[in-house]
């Protein structure tokens, strides 16, 4: 009798290209060591979930005009947490799939069951649990006083029990914790492995898809704080998110990465307290939690996240140097825009602190990531250079050009009005960004490059 070999093949966990052999370095997306050796066989037949392919969606191709597709408004569920919802784009999209992922002990289970909780008084979920025992989830729901009576609860990690349970339940919202840990019998490979991460969360998403049911995805992260798994998986959700925040900081950050009913890169914050995540719903004023006293390198810029305006505390720390090749260390900025800008303030500015080791850091453990803050960032390096202490009701953005002009930001006149509300009487901004109308007691300072900005220290 004839019998059909294994189908050996190594998958790149990075990009999710297959090759017949094993490489150290992936051909299609020049990661190192990605390949993971993946077997296929093909005389086991398919599982009901993958085997019944209509596309990711689980609808059947037909072709249509564009003009003829009907648009219905879809409406959302409030998952009854603000700031979740901000970085949803207003609330749970029926039918949709959601990744949220982060480091251990970053909350990701605390936060999803804290919204379950909530929700099941008005709508049926179905929290599925893979990595913990039931009686750990009670015993987390009962330390954090959360209503308990409504919440439909299973441990399960096949993914063909836990579809027959969500066809039983018929959940309105649907938390599978964590989908590293789930798997597909029909599949050789290991729960973890490339083959079974994907497969199940094609059969998990196709279920929601056809079903109208919000399906929420709890991801592992790597060493180097990537979503851990083929990089197909971002591509097949409807939402990725990251819960960030580190274990010896009571505040949690999460962001959008990727969102298609919303924007992306929207924020929310929360604290960790001893009843879990409470929402902080003025960030900014966490954010600036400055001392009495202002030391020199210190200074307040305004940064866009997602639909609204961040104000948030730069420290830069300027020192001589003991080595012979000196330091650029950044936490929450980018390490090579900082050399950028500090070749720009040589060029420009006529400061040399190439001598010098230069530390930079964000308050609060916020990342920023946008180009806004380059005019803030070289006045801090400059008044921690010269130690001379800036205005404690100052704050300064723009983007700094390497031809040393300064360039306008978007929202400029929201990011104005968000620091006039939190007390600031004085602003240095690019001059495309000065306001038609300024507002009551506030001197706002419009330069167009950085010798200009530099006068005014």
């Amino acid at each position: 009798m004839f019998v059909a070999k294994k189908k050996i093949a190594f998958v790149c966990t990075d990009c999710g290209a297959d090759f017949p052999k094993w490489q150290g370095q992936c051909p299609a997306c020049n990661a190192w060591n990605t390949l993971q050796e993946f077997v296929h066989d093909p005389a086991t037949p398919s599982s009901k979930g993958a085997g019944s392919r209509g596309g990711f969606s689980g609808q059947l191709s037909e072709v249509q005009n564009l003009n003829d597709i009907v648009l219905e408004e879809t409406p959302r569920i409030s998952s009854g947490m603000g700031e979740l919802d901000r970085v949803l784009g207003g609330g749970l999209v029926p039918g949709s799939a959601i990744l949220i992922g982060g480091h251990p002990g970053a909350g990701k289970s605390t936060l999803l069951l804290q919204t379950l909780c909530r929700l099941s008084d008005s709508q049926s979920c179905l929290y599925i649990t893979g990595e913990e025992s039931l009686s750990q989830v009670a015993m987390r729901a009962d330390r954090l006083k959360l209503p308990k009576e409504k919440l439909r609860l299973a441990a399960e990690t096949d993914v063909e029990q836990i579809l027959e349970l969500a066809r039983k339940e018929m959940p309105k919202v649907l938390v599978v914790d964590s989908i590293q840990v789930m798997f597909l019998a029909a599949l050789q490979s290991a729960p973890g492995s490339v083959a079974q991460v994907r497969e199940c969360a094609a059969a998990l998403t196709r279920f929601a898809k056809q079903t109208g049911t919000v399906l929420l995805l709890v991801g592992h992260v790597t060493k180097d704080g990537t979503l851990a798994g083929p990089k197909v998986l971002e591509h097949m959700i409807d939402c990725s998110l990251m819960l960030e925040g580190s274990t010896d900081s009571r505040f949690r950050t999460l962001r959008g990465l990727k969102n298609r009913f919303g924007a992306v890169n929207e924020l929310g914050v929360f604290a960790m307290t001893g009843e879990g995540l409470k929402e902080v719903k003025n960030p900014s004023a966490i954010f600036l939690n400055r001392a009495e006293e202002i030391a020199s390198g210190s200074l307040v810029t305004v940064v866009w996240e997602g639909t609204r305006p961040l104000l948030v505390e730069l420290q830069a720390l300027v020192d001589a140097s003991h080595f012979g090749n000196p330091r650029r260390i950044c936490v929450g900025l980018e390490g090579n825009r900082l050399a950028m800008l500090l070749a720009v303030l040589h060029r420009h500015g006529g400061i040399q602190v190439g001598d010098q080791d230069v530390f930079m850091n964000v308050v609060g453990g916020v990342k920023v990531t946008e180009t806004a803050a380059d005019l803030a960032q070289l006045l801090a390096i400059v008044s921690s250079f010269r130690d001379r202490a800036l205005e404690r009701e100052l704050v300064v953005f723009g983007e700094v050009g390497l031809s040393g002009e300064i360039r306008p930001v978007p929202q400029g006149q929201e990011r104005l009005y968000e620091a006039v509300k939190h007390g600031f009487k004085k602003a240095i901004v690019p001059k495309a960004n000065l306001p038609r109308k300024l507002p009551d007691g506030v001197d706002i300072i419009g330069v167009s490059n950085v010798a200009e900005a530099l006068e005014y220290l």
